[in-house]
């Protein structure tokens, strides 16, 4: 076993090396149309008049249907309440949260470009899933600081629902904004996880929403193998429906952790075979491997958190590079016992 100094100085080394980009090859999608409608639900909320809530909430009732249920009743937490509450509660919440609504309107070239690269998604999903019911809307909103939605390959402040996919802006304001600097932000949202609260991660969430919504999750007590190649299925998922984003970004690492985790690939799959993980089921165990983190403690300084996500992609790519007639279909029903086997993943 390699001592976690060892373990550092190999993750330190690997910041003076590039990987190669081994990224799956980019169809034409030229093709296909994709009509994705913009909602900002954020703008019409914040100008309603609290003198008169319900004529405000009528209209927006008109324009924005069932969404208003789920932000009022889920998002607001308002479901099972008494309505005499209500009032007093949205009034209260369009005071206190006027300062983010604020500080929302300094993000909107972040947010059209979001919206673009959605639609590019949108397309790169026909392609490869024809029958996907596309989303026909992107709805920004900004809801509590502390609704974070948790999907298989992390957590946001974005969500689909079955009518669109739904941005929350309190949590895209930018990594350096005082919201989430303050001792209060720091409280909920260490930096690792707040240095992701940008514009520039709102397609990625976006398009992983739709994968966790076409491939359904794990079930509990599973291998960290299982589960590390599940989570390499999605992220071989995500650089196909979004291939021009990039790789630190989908991954949700720093540029410097990406290059020391792609030195570091071989170093990191002997430390997994030699100390008998890949098969391990006691989540205390591999819980630092498979979840999100500043970095993962028995790799020490210079690594990720989530190493499942780089390590798992890249034994999926292995894969598919000796089996390239494999449909994505076929791809998702692979247990993890047969991508192992077949994948013959050997980094050096």
């Amino acid at each position: 076993m390699r001592t976690p100094l060892m373990v550092a100085l190999v993750f330190i080394a690997g910041l003076l090396f590039s990987g190669c980009d081994e990224s799956p090859a980019k169809p034409d999608v030229s093709h296909i149309k994709v009509n994705l409608k913009m909602h900002r639900f954020e703008k019409d909320f914040f100008a309603l008049d609290t003198n008169d809530l319900d004529a405000g909430f009528e209209k927006l009732r008109v324009d924005y249907h069932d969404f208003l249920n789920d932000f009022t009743g889920k998002i607001l937490g308002l479901e099972g309440k008494d309505t005499s509450q209500w009032d007093m509660a949205i009034k209260a919440f369009l005071r206190d949260y006027r300062p983010i609504y604020d500080s929302a309107q300094k993000i909107e070239k972040g947010i059209n470009a979001a919206k673009s690269d959605i639609e590019q998604g949108l397309k790169y999903v026909k392609y490869y899933f024809p029958s996907y019911r596309l989303p026909e809307a992107f709805i920004t909103f900004i809801g509590p600081i502390d609704a974070f939605a948790y999907g298989q390959t992390g957590g946001s402040g974005d969500i689909i629902t079955t009518f669109g996919l739904c941005a929350g802006l309190q949590l895209h304001l930018g990594g350096n904004s005082m919201v989430y600097n303050s001792e209060a932000g720091m409280q909920l949202y260490p930096e690792y996880i707040s240095r992701k609260f940008d514009t520039d991660n709102i397609a990625v969430n976006c398009i992983k929403n739709i994968i966790d919504d076409i491939y359904p999750p794990l079930q509990a007590g599973e291998s960290m193998l299982t589960i590390m190649v599940d989570h390499g299925k999605r992220m071989y998922l995500l650089d196909l429906l979004l291939p021009d984003a990039k790789e630190e970004i989908k991954l949700g690492y720093t540029s410097t952790q990406l290059e020391a985790v792609k030195k570091s690939e071989g170093f990191i799959w002997n430390y997994f075979n030699e100390n008998n993980l890949l098969f391990e089921k006691d989540l205390l165990k591999m819980r630092s491997f498979v979840t999100d983190g500043p970095s993962t403690d028995e790799f020490g300084l210079g690594s990720p958190g989530f190493i499942s996500l780089y390590t798992g992609r890249q034994l999926i790519r292995s894969y598919i590079k000796k089996h390239p007639d494999t449909s994505l279909n076929e791809l998702l029903a692979l247990d993890a016992n047969k991508i192992l086997s077949g994948a013959g993943y050997k980094p050096r």
